[in-house]
């Protein structure tokens, strides 16, 4: 099953205005399974016409679906959210085949993703406007808000299906039209997603996929019909991002890189925290931003008394295909990947870290030539070491040591990024402590990776997040709308003959 083929048309065609079109730019690139290290397809590539294309037909069937009632687009998230649930495990293969993360892993991610559908529906609550009547004057005054129009939704490899979910169903369900790029990497999943959402009533133009590179990205954050963006990815493309597409007069909400640490206190159950870091720290060959990546304990005996603990769960993970039974997680995305991550490695012991354990150069059988990178933890790593400094996108974690809270506080608040941090404890001041000082927008206790539910908003803080707007919860709705405010006075013939005055207008 590893060597399995993408559906026609998956990754290889844009889907735009309700059905599969290809488009030859004259670029391409290639689509690998992780699993075996093969190329699976060429996807095309969009340029600048195509996107120009594309947005004067989102804006048209946009304007139509902003002024559709309500209740009809409710009827078309409700049987989204259906269709997605009945498609769950064909989309966890696709997501599987193209970025190596295992079905279960996969199946997960559309679980979260369906959160996003289901809050979607919230929509009318959530954007509904006030209302005050006679603020002065027999004047009333009331807001409302309508749809920004287009909405460009740029996503990531490592949730092909969870974020373009947690993106677009908002943004369709307050009245925008979509113009998703998925990543490059893992473009079919994305594909089938457009198909879905076709059959669950969407009127074609109203989303769109489109293939591409830094070229398609840049020709959507210039282009005056688009005028917002929403971004999941690394820092430095999400930077490019915002500054580029601010500058052209859009608002832009991009959700960026993390490096969160994991803040263990002597008083804590080390077998709940080890088992906590395991999952949290490795899960998805640790290719997610909110993956744990430092282990901080406070004190010497917490960190010897835990790390055994620790390499015991590490040596028994299984790593294999992405359809393998039993795997805990899979490859890379890349070879690319793989190497950058092996090579960071290094770098760690030649800076002075100490080997744990170590994976590199994990063969699986039958998978030769997979990306495939096994879980490694690395000792004694310190703020001047790369391991610290840079987000390193797969299964290479470390431990720190900090001599009391307030020096684990200080060590998470250096870090320039403030994705999420995590603290385990049994003391509920050392609790408090730790989420009112960390700044980090993402925090759990005793939780080891605290995404919110769809409810909530979704968001980091410093160089983590670029903009004001979160991911999902209330404020995706607001992102997606602009706010109007009207006050209004109807004629009283009685006052009908006041006098002219220029003066600025009360409310007497």
């Amino acid at each position: 099953m590893m060597d399995g083929n993408m559906p026609d048309g998956y990754g290889r065609n844009h889907y735009i205005g309700g059905g599969f079109r290809p488009a030859d730019s004259g670029r391409s690139g290639p689509v690998f399974n992780p699993s075996t290290g093969a190329e699976i397809y060429r996807t095309p590539y969009a340029g600048r016409t195509l996107v120009d294309e594309v947005a004067a037909l989102a804006r048209r069937a946009g304007r139509d679906w902003g002024e559709a009632s309500q209740a009809r687009r409710l009827q078309v998230i409700f049987r989204m959210r259906e269709i997605v649930a009945r498609e769950a495990e064909n989309l966890a293969r696709l997501v599987g085949l193209e970025s190596g993360k295992t079905l279960s892993d996969a199946m997960g991610e559309i679980g979260r993703g369906l959160e996003a559908v289901e809050f979607a529906t919230n929509a009318p609550q959530v954007t509904k406007g006030e209302y005050s009547r006679n603020v002065g004057g027999g004047i009333d005054t009331f807001s409302f808000r309508q749809p920004v129009g287009v909405v460009g939704c740029i996503a990531p490899f490592n949730f092909p299906v969870m974020v373009p979910l947690m993106m677009g169903s908002m943004a369709i369900a307050t009245g925008n039209a979509v113009i998703l790029k998925p990543s490059e990497r893992v473009p079919g999943a994305a594909a089938r997603l457009s198909e879905l959402w076709t059959e669950a009533g969407l009127p074609a133009g109203v989303w769109n996929s489109v293939n591409g590179d830094a070229e398609a990205v840049d020709a959507i954050l210039e282009h005056p019909g688009i005028p917002a963006i929403s971004f999941v990815g690394s820092t430095r493309v999400g930077e490019h991002i915002w500054r580029h597409g601010t500058h052209h007069g859009k608002r832009v909400a991009a959700y960026t890189g993390g490096k969160n640490h994991m803040v263990v206190l002597p008083d804590a159950d080390l077998e709940a925290a080890a088992r906590a870091f395991v999952a949290a720290g490795y899960g998805s060959a640790s290719q997610r931003c909110m993956a744990v990546s430092m282990l901080v304990c406070v004190g010497e005996d917490t960190a010897e008394r835990l790390r055994p603990l620790i390499l015991k769960r590490i040596a028994g993970l299984q790593i294999g295909a992405y359809d393998t039974p039993g795997m805990d997680f899979g490859a890379l995305v890349t070879r690319a990947a793989r190497d950058a991550v092996e090579a960071a490695i290094d770098r760690a012991l030649t800076e002075g870290g100490e080997m744990v354990h170590d994976g590199r150069g994990l063969t699986v059988a039958g998978g030769e030539g997979g990306f495939f990178t096994g879980a490694t933890l690395i000792d004694r790593i310190t703020p001047e070491m790369q391991l610290w400094r840079d987000e390193i996108f797969g299964p290479v974690r470390g431990i720190m040591r900090a001599a009391s809270l307030d020096s684990a506080i200080d060590l998470v608040n250096a870090h320039e990024y403030g994705n999420g941090a995590v603290i385990f404890t049994r003391s509920g001041g050392a609790a408090a402590r730790f989420c009112a000082e960390v700044e980090a927008g993402m925090l759990g206790v005793n939780v080891p990776v605290p995404v919110p539910v769809g409810h909530h908003n979704f968001g980091g803080l410093r160089r983590s997040k670029f903009g004001d707007a979160h991911m999902f919860g209330p404020d995706a709705a607001r992102f997606y709308t602009k706010m109007k405010t009207v006050s209004q006075r109807w004629p009283d013939e009685a006052k009908a003959a006041l006098p002219l005055t220029l003066d600025f207008p009360g409310n007497d």
